[in-house]
């Protein structure tokens, strides 16, 4: 089974800051299935490292008051082209992020508050029916490669 994941999560510099989220429990979940990393952010044409955004409604901005919302839409779209040309049944992405956040996001005032919703490529791959987890919650995605294996 493929699954798309944030490929900072497995380790490669691709954060805003230009570092990684790297996460021993999702790198270990290569053994099992296999992983099709993507950056949404870069995808859409962004530079790493870049300033940090937010999503607030429909538009995600950074701090400084600059719209980069097109080019989320852009990395959110590749994503899916990827998910779809590559047969991935399920995306495993960065929680909390303006692309990839499935649960929450910050709600783009910069204040580190959060609010109930998806990123922007999250979004469009549930969208797509495509299930979304994030790495604070591997035993859902755990379950989900299970059934699917064994066709429950």
């Amino acid at each position: 089974m493929r699954i798309l994941v944030s490929a900072c999560l497995l380790g490669v510099g691709c954060k805003y800051s230009g570092g990684d989220n790297a996460d021993p429990a999702v790198i270990a979940l290569q053994e099992g299935v296999e992983l099709i990393p993507v950056c949404p952010e870069q995808l859409g044409g962004l530079p790493t490292p870049r300033p940090c955004a937010e999503r607030a409604g429909a538009r995600v901005m950074t701090e400084a008051g600059e719209e980069v919302t097109p080019q989320f839409q852009k990395g959110a779209e590749e994503t899916l082209r990827l998910a779809k040309l590559l047969g991935c049944r399920a995306a495993l992405l960065k929680s909390r992020s303006p692309s990839c956040g499935s649960i929450e996001i910050y709600d783009g005032s910069f204040s580190h508050r959060r609010v109930l919703g998806r990123g922007v490529t999250a979004e469009k791959l549930v969208q797509a029916r495509i299930p979304v987890f994030d790495e604070e919650h591997l035993d859902a995605l755990k379950c989900f490669v299970f059934c699917e294996k064994a066709d429950i």
